[in-house]
């Protein structure tokens, strides 16, 4: 990792292309600018996390439902409601 000291105004330089800016710098906290070429993505770190615990809680939620849905559709086709087969309800 490389470890930079830069005041307001002054940038860093990543590649040929990307352009990062220090805007502001209040208390603890430091406003950057980067200047990027639209297909470069730049997102924070904190929502992709985000977005990856939401997306991996519904698939699990997903999948617990879809087995409910499952088994409805096999005894909707059996023809059956109560979950014995066809063949048993005499």
């Amino acid at each position: 990792m490389l470890v930079l000291t830069r005041k307001v105004g002054e940038r860093i330089l990543v590649g040929d292309d990307v352009v990062i800016t220090v805007l502001d710098s209040r208390g603890d906290g430091v406003r950057i600018g980067i200047d990027a070429p639209r297909g470069v993505k730049i997102q924070r770190e904190e929502v992709v996390r985000a977005v990856i615990e939401a997306n991996a809680e519904a698939a699990a939620a997903a999948g617990a439902q879809g087995t409910d849905d499952a088994e409805a559709r096999l005894r909707a086709a059996l023809g059956t409601g109560d979950g014995r087969r066809a063949s048993d309800q005499g």
